[in-house]
């Protein structure tokens, strides 16, 4: 045989199986033949230039799978030890899996329908979950009957709830929003408040809590027409346990967006204003890749990256971050915005995906959900941002893990931590103590209607930073109620979690009217719980506050504030978990605020204390007052203004 070559002639040995020098922790194990009926590993990725031992285990690590094999040469799979059995995969000898790595010819691929196989080293587990049992698991209890399937609920500061609903959602006769008083969801005739004054669709809207001293609610946007240029309010009147009487008040001939905008967020900036970003154009229509500030300031401003990623940026993820830029998240990208320009000063790595598909998405339709991690005083720490589940178009494989970046960090990469199952549609509740209950879902498609998800979620996870991360997740209790597609979740004032709704307009999962609460650990546990009371619920950025601790040990008290957060579509818009400087003498302590409004954006606040891992039920406290003087706002007639 003659050889001819360009350059020089590579010769390499005969390929053999790679045992030895491989990453991580893997152990090569033999081979594998495949199931009879289906693959042992579902997650399968198509290297055709770049496969070998090392380049497919490397890939399986990252993403949390301790087992992984070599196929046909191209194919890499990542999965579970435990999937050998499940799916009937059956120890074969070495010599039949002698297909060449395209990626290291050195090595050998498996070869038709048989794997070369390995797993990580149990010595050394790439994640522990803990599974939780008892009362330490939390529990899911009914809580009322509905009487609306909610697009968006809200906690107002007068302690009651609020329901929105999607046109047509309901009754005929239903006039699309409902207010739920907690106090008395023992008597259904007197737990539920019909409200009035919506005269648009607020179907996939953004929604948030205003820092005027009313604590009025907007929302903003809706699914067409007029409706999507649609600006609604709310001021909440009445206490727990007494009537309400404040309905919404609408006018779009007065006060509209500039740009119609169905699945846009908002968010309070730190100079009080609210900032709009995306959207469509109403019922699947053209992308609206701009953004806008209420009240009116300019003309909107044009996005490239939103126009580029549509139609799977919608209802992005929003924070002001403590060095004073703005973090968008949105389908599989990130990037940071100067808050006076609003151009981009820093374009975040992009989100990982899932380990068989990079382009996995974390925004509506491929909806995850979104947290800030904890702030704690005195603010030094660099802050977090977590995105939990998602989908992917296509194949709709919901994804199984978590990411987080620290988005201020010029150096940082986002973190895969591997969840217990796969999620898409989550909510996520941000807790008093520093963690995050992650529940409602599916387990396979992307958010929409007509059955576009199915195998419900039933599993609730608590998500603790505190923890080494890999270890951060536990297991919580299991609900019997299928929560998909606009499905919500809110902290109330009791420190519970209220999980509402659900509408996938399927035949396998009907309208779900029932409302339930999780009760985190630190209410099953029945620990006696601290209490407190405040004068002063005004606060100014840097001031000192006295509270008097009526019941707790204050020796090793702790304070949070949770901020009023607007939940809809894996979406809590407001989310803000702050834990500001506190000490005690005695009954009598003192409460610093955070520093600023870039640690902590104008707003409302549940103030939390916390007697070891148990918390009181809140107070709310408004924090930098109303900079923007949106208690001014909107000059109409058909608006009641609360003043400054």
């Amino acid at each position: 045989m003659s050889v001819y070559a360009l350059g020089d002639l590579t010769i390499y040995p005969v390929p053999k199986t790679q045992k030895t020098d491989l990453p991580g922790k893997w152990e090569y194990k033999g081979c594998l033949a495949e199931g009879p009926t289906k693959k042992i590993w579902k997650y399968q990725s198509i290297l055709t230039k770049t496969n070998s031992p090392t380049e497919c285990l490397s890939r399986c690590s990252r993403f949390g799978f301790m087992a992984g094999g070599v196929e046909y040469g191209t194919e890499c799979y990542c999965g579970d030890v435990v999937d050998i059995e499940t799916n009937g995969g059956a120890v074969r000898p070495e010599s039949e899996c002698k297909t060449t790595c395209p990626g290291d010819p050195r090595y050998l691929c498996g070869s038709g329908a048989r794997l070369t196989w390995y797993e990580w080293s149990l010595t050394d587990p790439l994640y522990k979950w803990t599974y939780a049992s008892g009362d330490a698991a939390g529990s899911y209890k009914f809580f009322v009957p509905g009487v609306v399937v909610p697009l968006m609920t809200n906690v107002g500061v007068n302690g009651k709830i609020t329901f929105v609903e999607k046109a047509g959602t309901g009754p005929p006769n239903s006039t699309g929003a409902f207010e739920l008083d907690p106090s008395l969801a023992g008597d259904f005739s007197k737990a539920w408040r019909t409200m009035r004054g919506l005269k648009t669709d607020v179907f996939c809207s953004a929604g948030l809590t205003l820092p005027d001293k009313a604590g009025r609610q907007i929302t903003i946007g809706g699914w067409s027409g007029t409706s999507t240029f649609g600006v609604r309010l709310y001021t909440p009147d009445g206490s727990p346990g007494t009537t309400s009487i404040n309905d919404w008040q609408e006018n779009a001939a007065e006060v509209r967006l500039q740009k119609g905008r169905w699945y846009p967020s908002g968010m309070i900036m730190s100079n009080g204003s609210m900032l709009v970003v995306g959207g469509e154009e109403g019922s699947n229509g053209d992308p609206v890749p701009s953004v806008e500030i209420l009240p009116r300031t300019g003309p909107v401003i044009e996005m490239d990256w939103l126009l580029r990623t549509d139609p799977n940026n919608l209802y992005p993820f929003l924070y002001v971050l403590p060095g004073g830029g703005i973090f968008v998240g949105y389908y599989n990208e990130a990037r940071i915005l100067d808050p006076a320009t609003l151009d981009t000063v820093r374009t975040l790595p992009q989100i990982p995906g899932n380990v068989n598909n990079p382009g996995a998405g974390r925004t509506y339709p491929l909806e995850g959900a979104a947290m800030m991690m904890p702030q704690k005083a005195p603010y030094t720490e660099p802050v977090t941002i977590l995105i939990c589940g998602g989908s992917t178009t296509g194949a709709a494989t919901a994804t199984d893990n978590c990411v987080s970046i620290e988005p201020e960090n010029p150096s940082s990469n986002w973190t895969i931590e591997r969840m217990p199952s796969q999620r898409v549609m989550p909510c996520i509740t941000a807790l008093p103590d520093g963690t995050y209950l992650i529940a409602n879902g599916a387990k396979q498609g992307v958010a929409g209607f007509a059955g576009l998800a199915n195998t419900p979620n039933l599993n609730a996870v608590l998500y603790d930073p505190s923890k080494p991360v890999n270890e951060r997740m536990t297991v919580m209790a299991n609900t019997t109620i299928a929560r998909m597609y606009h499905s919500e979740a809110v902290l109330m004032q009791d420190g519970r979690v209220l999980i509402s709704g659900s509408d996938p307009q399927s035949v396998n999962y009907p309208q779900e009217y029932r409302v339930e609460v999780f009760e985190p650990t630190y209410v099953t546990s029945g620990l006696p719980r601290p209490s407190f009371t405040i004068a002063d619920k005004d606060w100014a950025y840097g001031s000192q506050h006295t509270i008097t601790v009526t019941a707790g040990n204050t020796a090793e008290m702790r304070a949070s504030l949770m901020g009023a957060v607007s939940s809809t579509h894996g979406n809590s818009m407001g989310q803000r978990t702050i834990f500001p400087a506190i000490s005690c003498a005695g009954n009598s302590c003192t409460i610093t605020a955070p520093p600023d409004s870039k640690v902590c954006p104008p707003g409302w606040f549940q103030l939390f204390i916390l007697d070891g891992p148990t918390p009181s039920s809140s107070t709310w406290v408004r924090v930098g007052g109303d900079p923007a003087e949106l208690g001014n706002w909107p000059q109409s007639k058909s608006f009641t203004l609360p003043g400054m």
